[in-house]
């Protein structure tokens, strides 16, 4: 195995530690103070002093000065003064003690002067690991020595172990104004990463929450719980457990992973010391979910206060004022209970058992003090285990009815099989995918049931999540099983419903919901109306699609029916956002993920966080997007399973609150993680939001980009026959894109085809964006005036919507055609508009782009450009090739368009500029590059002069000519 990275969340710490002459770190055993000092110390130019004295060297005088002059070179001795040298080397054992009593006096001096001596051949670290032990002598020394090293190259580094909440005593030994650095925790996140390092395979997902809870950020309890769970995770807890399905380790009780031995022994080798009451005193405490005195003295301890006095003097467990039992780190208390004797612990959780009254607790309790099948403990957990799920605990519920599957006794399989789907089920609410396929696995492996069976393929197609493409055999072999069973039947049908609709089977996802929603129980005919909503409102038909909804909310008791109305509202809140209701979806959502906090499982809580993030990035609220795509990721993370709508909101949220680059990192993932799930439905989406992010820059190298993502977008959409709204919004897209590459024809094409859809329920944004896309064409082709006059409809479409993003994207486009027509007034107030308005939503790549083109405006003011318009980008660079001499075969190689699109845009460019020849413009270009000095290559790193003639090069990919009268007219 691999060792761990060892700046594993560490780089901000280490690269402050650099700046300082002298540092201490300090923090509790394990937190990774030996491999900072070993980082900092890795190519250290110069004279490295190292000492790392153990806990037994602290009574030994000068055992740690011993170490550090080791490597002192002889030469550093020689020049120092016989008195000191004398008492040095008695020091370091190299001589006999001198006879005098100034000897504390001289050791001082010529320790400092050896290091002078050393600091003057280069620079010199001193290092010293574990001062807590370094013994008084070397200590007093060092601070002597440090205090005068003002001028000298010479950095002092040092790390102490503190408790927690501690603070170090040695910072003496560091020179004054020394940084006094605590080692932080590191994150669940970076402890998963270093476990996964160290082991170089992962965890399942529930080892590795068990590892964070109980290394709470140290890395090497990390490591060594890493280490042991990888040894024992899937071990069976008693000759013939491993049918359950369900990973167990021997020892690890109430806390998912074992603590090793190694790990004890080290934690707990003044604890075994202690006496047997204090040790069973913290038996108890350990065990019990809310440990403290009165719950200790109900089980039975006379005196748990005096019990458990001397664990709090060595700093194990202490008892606060309100008499709560507290361990100073949970692996201390981990440590305690697998420690113990199997029979003590049966005995503690007999006691607990018999006075807890909380029914989880008291059935957990139990379990643990019946470590054998017995049906009324399975029954008390089965119980105990609902009772969880109801609370909004599904994570204790599946570990509940885990164990009561291990309590069946071996001659009730039918009872065994329905605890272990129940457990699939509530392990399905929590996110733990593993575990949940696990157990649905083995029951379909093992019944002779046609019902469990089809419950075991219900929770594995609810298990797959967005991967549903590979599901139609399971869900094929369901209905066969099903046969006879209409309710069973209306379930699988609905399933199939939900394949079609992410996999873009549209026409059979509407047959399979119509199915299912007439012969389904209530639940499953609310589900699949639900469903039939999607799929018709997908389809472009939103009256069908509201009446569906409306037929399952009157089904579920309206939207105050419970979880069961829970889907049915985000649908309809989607519903609402996707014509244009942005404010009424924001409040839909906002109740509902309300609502869905304490009581939902995974997928309810990511569905509401990825709809709420499409509204606020409608709605303009881009940093509160921003933070609800990051709670999109966590439920993820923590169940350890990328996925393509969480990916998606995150680069959705990027777009405008973000950066281009973020946005456009975070939709490749989306649109990999898509088409892994055969998710077609997030995969548009993904693929719009790529084509999106690549827009945000305005150059010809996104725009490709934007056109290769979104005319797969228009495929799909062809494809699935899809016509929603955000369909249409993403054809106006893909138009601006090859406007921009000066596919011009092919750009209204694709707004003809979008018009076609259109309807008189088309929301006002769709106009506005085809609007826009139209106006950009109208500039691509050289009618500004056009152009500018229909995106002057769309901006003043929008002003009457809740809609700022979209107004300032319109308002960006407006700006940037006037100014190429040299309207800059005009152009700069609609651009400081969207500025303005970009800045105020925290809109940031929209507000970098405002900037950009008032620049722009600013730069043609101070050079005082007259004259005809500017050429577009492409056109910018189509003629830099053409008057480089380039063909125009050439130059759509280049550029990635057609021979047609190059044609095109050089006539645009011949009337712009005034010429009628490729010599012409040849000879214009050469003008420019004498002009300014530059060559025009037109690529987006290039950075050109402010224009000095007729033909003039400003911004990057910006050329803009003057004209001037042609002679041969």
């Amino acid at each position: 195995m691999g060792s761990p990275p060892p700046l594993t969340g560490r780089r901000e710490l280490l690269d402050l530690a650099r700046t300082a002459q002298g540092v201490l770190l300090h923090g509790p055993e394990g937190i990774g103070r030996s491999t900072l000092l070993t980082a900092l110390t890795a190519d250290a130019p110069g004279a490295v002093l190292r000492c790392a004295p153990a806990e037994e060297d602290a009574p030994l005088p000068c055992a740690g000065l011993v170490d550090l002059f080791a490597r002192v070179p002889e030469h550093c001795l020689e020049t120092l003064a016989p008195g000191p040298r004398t008492a040095l080397e008695a020091a370091l054992l190299r001589g006999a003690a001198p006879a005098d009593h100034r000897d504390r006096l001289a050791l001082r001096v010529a320790v400092l002067d050896t290091l002078r001596a050393l600091a003057s051949t280069g620079p010199v670290l001193l290092v010293v690991d574990d001062v807590q032990w370094l013994d008084e002598p070397t200590a007093d020394l060092l601070a002597f020595a440090v205090r005068r090293l003002d001028g000298l190259d010479i950095r002092v580094l040092a790390a102490e172990r503190v408790p927690e909440g501690e603070q170090p005593t040695r910072l003496r030994c560091c020179p004054p104004g020394a940084l006094e650095l605590p080692v932080p925790p590191l994150t669940d996140e970076e402890v998963a990463l270093l476990v996964r390092t160290d082991l170089g395979t992962g965890l399942p997902p529930s080892a590795v929450r068990a590892v964070q809870e109980l290394a709470a950020g140290n890395p090497w309890y990390a490591r060594e719980l890493g280490r042991a769970a990888h040894k024992t995770h899937g071990l069976p807890e008693s000759p013939g457990a491993g049918r359950t399905g369900l990973p167990a380790t021997p020892t690890a009780g109430p806390y998912g992973t074992d603590v090793p031995p190694r790990l004890r022994g080290h934690l707990l080798h003044r604890v075994r010391l202690l006496p047997d009451p204090a040790r069973f005193a913290l038996l108890l405490a350990s065990a019990a979910a809310r440990p403290g005195l009165t719950v200790l003295r109900a089980a039975g301890l006379s005196d748990p206060a005096a019990d458990l006095a001397a664990a709090e003097r060595l700093g194990v467990a202490a008892v606060d004022a309100d008499g709560a039992v507290r361990f100073r780190h949970p692996l201390l208390r981990a440590a305690v209970y697998a420690d113990a004797p199997g029979g003590d612990r049966r005995r503690a959780h007999t006691l607990l058992a018999d006075v807890v009254t909380e029914p989880v607790e008291r059935a957990r309790h139990l379990a643990h003090a019946r470590p054998y099948e017995d049906e009324g403990t399975a029954r008390t957990l089965m119980s105990a285990a609902e009772t969880a799920r109801r609370e909004g605990a599904p994570d204790t519920g599946f570990e509940l009815a885990a164990l009561a599957v291990r309590r069946t006794p071996g001659d009730r399989p039918a009872d065994r099989a329905d605890r272990l789907l129940a457990a699939a089920e509530y392990a399905c609410d929590a996110g733990r995918i593993e575990e949940a396929g696990e157990a649905a696995g083995a029951v379909l492996t093992e019944s002779d049931s046609a019902h469990r069976r089809v419950r075991a393929r219900l929770i594995l197609l609810r298990n797959a999540g967005q991967a549903l493409e590979g599901a139609g055999d399971l869900i094929e072999e369901g209905l066969q099983d099903a046969l006879g069973d209409p309710e069973s039947e209306a379930r699988l049908h609905h399933w199939a419903a939900v394949r079609g609709l992410l996999c873009g089977e549209l026409e059979e996802a509407d047959r399979h919901a119509r199915q299912a929603a007439e012969v389904g129980d209530t639940e499953t005919r609310v589900a699949a109306l639900a469903t039939l909503a999607r799929v018709r409102s997908l389809a472009g038909a939103p009256l069908a699609a509201d009446a569906a909804l409306e037929a399952a909310l009157a089904l579920s008791g309206g939207t105050g029916g419970g979880p069961e109305s829970w889907r049915l509202i985000r649908m309809r809140a989607i519903l609402a956002l996707d014509s244009d209701r942005v404010t009424e979806a924001h409040e839909q959502l906002t109740r509902l993920l309300a609502a869905v906090g304490e009581l939902a499982g995974v997928e309810d809580v990511l569905a509401t966080l990825v709809a709420l993030t499409r509204v606020q990035v409608r709605a303009g609220h881009c940093r509160e997007a921003l933070l609800t795509a990051d709670r999109c990721a966590r439920p993820l993370a923590e169940a350890g399973v990328p996925a393509a709508p969480a990916l998606y909101a995150a680069a959705l949220a990027a777009t405008v609150g973000g950066t281009a680059e973020e946005a456009r990192r975070l939709a490749g993932q989306a649109v990999r993680a898509s088409e892994a799930d055969g998710d077609r439905l997030f995969l548009l989406r993904a693929l719009a939001v790529l084509g999106q992010a690549e827009l945000l820059g305005g150059d010809p190298r996104g725009a490709a980009a934007a056109v290769e993502a979104l005319q797969r977008v228009r495929e799909l959409g062809t494809e699935m026959s899809a016509a929603d709204p955000p369909l249409l919004h993403w054809y106006a897209d893909l138009a601006e894109a090859l406007v921009v590459l000066g596919e011009t024809e092919e750009a209204g094409a694709v707004v003809r085809e979008a018009r076609a859809r259109v309807s008189a329920a088309t929301p006002g944004s769709v106009l506005a964006a085809l609007e826009r896309a139209e106006g950009l064409r109208e500039a691509g082709l050289g009618r500004a005036k056009e152009g500018a006059a229909r995106l002057r409809a769309a901006v003043e479409r929008l002003r009457r919507l809740p809609l700022p993003v979209e107004l300032v994207r319109t308002l960006i486009a407006l700006g940037a055609v006037e100014r190429r027509s040299r309207r800059r007034s005009s152009a700069r107030g609609v651009l400081g508009e969207a500025l303005e308005t970009a800045t105020r939503i925290g809109a940031a790549p929209l507000a970098c782009r405002a900037r950009e083109e008032l620049a722009r405006v600013d730069t043609g003011e101070r050079a005082g450009e007259t004259g005809g318009p500017e050429l577009t980008p492409t056109e910018a660079r189509i003629a830099a090739l053409v008057g480089g001499g380039a063909t125009n075969r050439e130059v759509a190689a280049e550029l990635f368009i057609s021979v047609k699109t190059v044609e095109g845009a050089l006539s645009r460019v011949y009337r712009k500029i005034g010429v009628r020849s490729r010599t012409a413009l040849a000879h214009a270009m050469a003008v420019t590059v004498l002009a300014t000095g530059a060559a025009v290559n037109m690529g987006d790193d290039d950075q050109v002069q402010p224009p000095v003639q007729a033909v003039t090069v400003s911004q990057p990919s910006r050329v803009r000519f003057s004209r001037t009268p042609d002679t041969r007219r």
